[in-house]
């Protein structure tokens, strides 16, 4: 008997991991239940697969970017979200559009402390070429944390006035820190790969009918995600237990981008942090999208054409 898929997955929510560990038929289309480990950051699931201890895991591009880089045996077999990073800060900041261009929101930062997920994670490749690219990375203190959750406390305690990180922690920061949006994840990076599914090399050389197993059950939770996000949230909900289904619509709603496909413009813009990251010091070379993606079994799972465009939609309609 094969052992059971060794899965690695954040706490973000609107991953499909959630949904399909709620789901109670995994090993009727898995063959044996699946082994979820929990992780802090991306960085630390690339890590664990290079040891090979994991097969698959739910990460941003970026951190998946800097294992290649430096030799690991793991390649994007699927999509999930765009536009995933968002800056949110103190209520008494100006945000977007007070202030049109995010560098008219960070120059507020001088002198003080931006707090977002470890380093190599996609958001924190998005601030450090911010901070550069408006000349402030003398002037603002980066704190990155080992787990993103921590971000919120961080910024009620005022230890940081501003964070990078995704839609569940803009959600929870307007809901737990008083704090605000202050620039928008739809312009932030447009098509950025917020998160694909990462396989290890050789398990998808040696195994690719489970990995294909699996890419199905992500795009059918991925599918119920995008259109029927109020049960969704409800099953969401139900499995995490810590927030409500109207905290969890808030949240989805923020940046409603999801699909399994890998688009030419998700692939893109992956090759704009690869040029990104190696300026900024990130990496020491600079992987090809041949190195970095497989897109063979997710385009024949999920056919043509996206719908990272087409939002979400309730059993009422359109979100």
């Amino acid at each position: 008997m094969a052992r059971p898929l060794r899965i690695g997955h954040l706490s973000t929510f609107y991953h499909t991991a959630i949904l399909l560990m709620a789901r109670e038929d995994l090993a009727e289309h898995l063959g044996e239940e699946p082994q979820w480990e929990l992780f802090g950051t991306g960085p630390a699931i690339v890590k664990a697969m290079e040891e090979g201890k994991l097969d698959l895991g739910y990460v941003g591009l970026p951190p998946a970017i800097v294992g290649i880089a430096r030799g690991a045996d793991i390649l994007c077999v699927a999509g999930g979200h765009e536009e995933g990073t968002v800056m949110v800060g103190r209520a008494d900041l100006e945000g977007h559009p007070e202030r049109e261009y995010l560098g008219d929101v960070l120059v507020q930062l001088r002198g003080k402390a931006i707090g977002v997920p470890g380093r190599g994670s996609i958001h924190d490749v998005i601030l450090a070429d911010a901070l550069e690219h408006y000349g402030l990375r003398e002037d603002v203190t980066v704190k990155n944390v080992p787990w993103a959750d921590f971000l919120v406390d961080a910024l009620a305690r005022d230890d940081i006035q501003a964070a990078f990180g995704t839609p569940a922690l803009a959600a929870a920061v307007m809901v737990f820190a008083r704090g605000k949006v202050l620039y928008p994840p739809s312009l932030i990076w447009p098509e950025n790969p917020s998160y694909g599914i990462l396989a290890r090399g050789e398990f998808l050389a040696s195994e690719p009918e489970r990995v294909e197993s699996f890419l199905r059950l992500h795009e059918e939770a991925t599918d119920f995600l995008r259109t029927q996000v109020d049960l969704a949230a409800r099953t969401i909900a139900g499995h995490v237990g810590v927030v409500d289904e109207n905290f969890i619509m808030e949240t989805l709603a923020i940046s409603p981008r999801y699909c399994t496909q890998l688009t030419e413009g998700y692939m893109a813009c992956t090759a704009r942090f690869v040029s990104a990251m190696k300026r900024l010091g990130y990496i020491d070379r600079e992987p090809s999208l041949e190195e970095i993606f497989d897109t063979s079994l997710i385009r024949r799972i999920h056919g043509e054409g996206e719908h990272y465009s087409e939002g979400l939609i309730t059993q009422r309609g359109e979100l």
